[in-house]
């Protein structure tokens, strides 16, 4: 099968699920809500992993359609947030209305750098809030190349230890949407894979839609701008 991944299948994705009633929405949209409150609703999670300039595709297809995303920003990956372009980017995403997110990899950093993980996380922060003039509520942790586990930090520490509301795959009374949703992902690139109350369903590569027909109460949707193209995977 070829990669299925293109801008318009997305669309094609988020207008069907709108079909079948449910309503796209941030990760702050669910914090201290219960899941009988969420019903009918998918939280939408984009992680820009390496392409800030093809997230502008995706807010062009979220304003289409109503979509409320939150969207995880790197401080230290591939690209400059403070570029011209990229930091236009990120001030649309504001601007529209999505809330906006830390992409932590302070296990990463603490290891590279030899520095604090702690004080990587409150700088990272801090640096986040004051570029874009907002108030950071959730951290996703990214997974990188360094074979570390950036989740791990969070095992000893919980967010409100840093005022935060939430980490992406905590299971608080807060949020804890992980363990109480269908989470569905394109991170394998080329097809989908999905977790049913935290635990993985292995072999089941169904799309959003094949598995809203099912019409699940609550899902946890992560997509990814690189991911998807216009012609070709390449570009």
């Amino acid at each position: 099968m070829t990669n299925p991944f293109t801008f318009q299948y997305l669309e094609s994705q988020i207008v069907s699920a709108t079909k079948f009633g449910y309503k796209f929405i941030r990760c702050e949209d669910a914090l201290d809500r219960s899941s009988d409150d969420l019903a009918r609703c998918v939280i939408m999670r984009v992680d820009i992993d390496e392409s800030v300039e093809k997230t502008n595709r995706l807010l062009d297809i979220f304003a289409r359609n109503l979509v409320k995303a939150t969207f995880f920003v790197r401080l230290h990956g591939p690209y400059n947030p403070f570029s011209f372009a990229n930091y236009a980017t990120l001030r649309r995403v504001r601007d529209e209305g999505h809330e906006i997110g830390y992409h932590s990899e302070v296990i990463d950093e603490s290891v590279i750098w030899g520095e604090d993980a702690e004080q990587c996380l409150k700088r990272d922060i801090h640096v986040l809030e004051a570029m874009l003039d907002v108030r950071i509520l959730g951290v996703a942790s990214h997974g990188g190349r360094t074979g570390l586990n950036n989740l791990d930090f969070w095992k000893t520490h919980s967010p409100v230890d840093f005022s935060l509301g939430y980490e992406a795959y905590d299971d608080s009374d807060r949020f804890g949407i992980f363990r109480r949703s269908l989470y569905i992902s394109d991170s394998e690139w080329t097809r989908w894979k999905c977790y049913r109350n935290g635990e993985i369903v292995s072999g089941d590569h169904r799309s959003l839609v094949e598995h809203l027909e099912e019409l699940p109460p609550l899902v946890y949707l992560l997509i990814h701008p690189e991911t998807y193209f216009g012609s070709h995977v390449y570009e």
